[in-house]
């Protein structure tokens, strides 16, 4: 078994042809000169901007520097609550929680699975009525530890799923007939002071775990976030904290380019800057769940101000001639490894090609931690080259307060209309349409297709393949191709998902992403409405045959997703972003086979060439 208290040995190669390298040693002379490692160390805000009020804000998002040191102490701790929960007769946990609070403990538990006799953990981060079904219809109530994952205390997804949880666990008792209280079944991990506070039956609950409140969501892997479902699951917390410790230490190294976390930063600022903004992730199967959580703390974190790097996590592989001239590539290797089939042979071409590549090894699944923090130093980095703020999200609240409208509409008139498509229309007004004024743009075997203002201006043929071909030529020639999946996520619709992003790229040659929503609001949706204004997006939705209602709440599951799926639409139309929705009606895994179809069709005409 490896030392992983010495430092790790992860491997950084930077293939970096040419003119981009030159660009990175430019970058490592300016850290080197202006000693970038030591004043992210030393709290220097100065690093991002010279605006006081800014400097101010980015002071109280630092934490994270400190988060291994400080959480080492809290193991015993930690152990301490796993082994009370397994005593209790918990077999289950379900961690609900959005963005990095989901993430976080999602990579650990695909990265490393369940331990013996230890706790399994479940993720629920979709308001979909059918996934809330999938995740927790099978479990005993009694027996299951529920765990409120939110750093502020109000996010909506987390409370609809606490007030499920609690209403299932109060029916299971009263059939029991037994003594306890639904609090007693659940934790929460949060804020000290008002973020608490928020949190309904705060004060009645098993156990609460506050985090240091300067640290950010997405750059919170290391503290309760991901600790407490890693303790539940088994984890060896000390190897795992001793690990992201060593790679603190490194990442102290004044040198930039001996510095594993300043490097990569500067190679990935560097690298988008010069037009190679689309950074897509290529790993190897045991540690491939470590993209969606770069995903979303790349995103979010440098997605605004007209600039970013757009993460590219999952897509399938393709050959040297799918990939156009703004891309790099991370290759995440895990030795011992049977690795992804054709990764090497295709990352090797494309670096012959002329196209970056970043290299990085892993010597076992426990570096990942270590990857948790050089990362997280890259993305700041990364932030100071392209001369943003990485620790605010400007736009997120965009959508959420559009939802926020749209469900206060919907309690003002009882509930949306059954005949609109997805229940609340597309457009940016929050009012609850009428049926006869929602813009279809076309409709066959099932799928709607519901533009944006800008597609409804212009006279299509009327089908279901010339309106996607129409929506398809407004992209730009540096797009990337957005795919929002406001559906409940299943392996099927994944591989779905996958067959439509190679339909894109390889007949556009355009990076693709995909994402469920409400998820990737909480991740890529800063980029989405703040990074450079490139993004193409195609919004899925659905029907609610099984929709339940939110326990105490006025409106369904259903109606909270079709309102977070209507309030980005608007969103994003609102920043002048090319928008389209199609509605997959009852079935969506056959309506997605017909849209596949559809849009092979579409791609295959010339005129959907931009």
């Amino acid at each position: 078994m490896p030392d992983h208290a010495s430092p790790p040995i992860l491997d950084l190669g930077l293939d970096l042809p040419g003119e981009l390298r030159a660009k990175w040693d430019d970058a490592v002379s300016r850290a080197r000169d202006e000693h970038w490692a030591e004043r992210l160390f030393d709290r220097d805000t100065g690093l991002w901007s010279s605006d006081p009020r800014v400097q101010e804000t980015i002071a109280e998002r630092l934490g994270w520097l400190d988060a291994p040191a400080h959480f080492t102490t809290q193991i015993p701790a930690l152990e301490g609550f796993a082994a009370g929960a397994r005593e209790a007769g918990f077999t289950t946990a379900v961690v609900m929680g959005m963005g990095g609070s989901s993430l976080a403990p999602d990579v650990l538990v695909r990265t490393f699975g369940i331990a013996n006799g230890a706790v399994a953990v479940r993720i629920l981060d979709s308001t979909d009525p059918d996934n809330v079904g999938r995740v927790l219809d099978e479990l005993d109530p009694l027996a299951t530890l529920f765990i409120v994952a939110s750093k502020s205390g109000t996010t909506t997804e987390p409370l609809a799923f606490q007030a499920e949880a609690w209403a299932r666990i109060e029916a299971a008792m009263e059939a029991k007939r037994a003594d306890e209280t639904p609090a007693e079944l659940m934790a929460a991990i949060t804020d000290p002071g008002k973020s608490l506070s928020a949190i309904p039956h705060h004060d009645e609950l098993r156990e609460v775990f506050l985090n240091p409140p300067d640290i950010g969501g997405r750059y919170s892997a290391l503290t309760y976030v991901g600790l407490v479902p890693g303790a539940l699951i088994g984890l060896d917390l000390d190897d795992l904290l001793a690990n992201a410790t060593a790679m603190l230490g490194r990442c102290r190294d004044p040198e930039p380019a001996r510095n594993p976390g300043v490097s990569l930063g500067l190679a990935i600022g560097s690298l988008a800057r010069e037009g190679r903004d689309k950074l897509t992730f290529i790993a190897d199967p045991e540690i491939e769940s470590f993209g969606a959580w770069a995903e979303q703390l790349l995103a979010e974190s440098t997605g605004k101000r007209g600039v970013g790097i757009v993460p590219v996590d999952l897509e399938p592989l393709g050959s040297v001639d799918n990939y156009g001239d703004d891309r790099a590539f991370v290759r995440l290797t895990l030795a011992g490894s049977e690795g992804l089939a054709g990764a090497d042979k295709l990352v090797n071409a494309l670096n012959a090609a002329g196209h970056p590549v970043i290299r990085i090894e892993l010597r076992d699944r426990v570096d990942i931690a270590g990857e948790f923090i050089r990362w997280e130093v890259a993305t700041a980095i990364a932030g100071a080259v392209l001369g943003i703020d990485p620790f605010d999200q400007p736009n997120v609240e965009e959508a959420k307060e559009r939802t926020r409208q749209l469900l206060a509409a919907h309690a003002a008139v009882d509930k949306p209309d059954p005949d609109i498509p997805g229940g609340w229309g597309a457009a940016s007004d929050v009012e609850v349409p009428e049926p006869d004024v929602v813009p279809i743009l076309a409709s066959e075997d099932g799928l709607v297709l519901i533009p944006d203002a800008a597609l409804r201006l212009t006279i299509g043929d009327g089908t279901l393949v010339g309106e996607l071909r129409r929506h398809l030529a407004r992209r730009k020639p540096n797009a990337y191709l957005a795919l929002q999946a406001f559906i409940a996520p299943t392996p099927a619709r994944d591989a779905a998902l996958a067959r439509i992003r190679i339909l894109l790229r390889d007949h556009t040659g355009r990076a693709t992403t995909a994402g469920y929503g409400p998820r990737f609001l909480h991740s890529t949706g800063q980029l989405h409405k703040g990074g450079a204004p490139i993004g193409w997006f195609l919004q899925l939705t659905s029907d609610h045959p099984n929709d339940r209602p939110i326990p105490g709440w006025p409106h369904t599951f259903g109606q909270l997703i079709d309102a977070q799926a209507a309030g980005d639409f608007g969103s994003i139309e609102s920043h002048d972003l090319p928008i389209a929705r199609v509605h997959l009606g009852e079935d969506p895994d056959a309506a997605l086979a017909t849209l596949e179809h559809a849009l092979g069709q579409a791609l295959a005409s010339p005129h959907s060439e931009a």
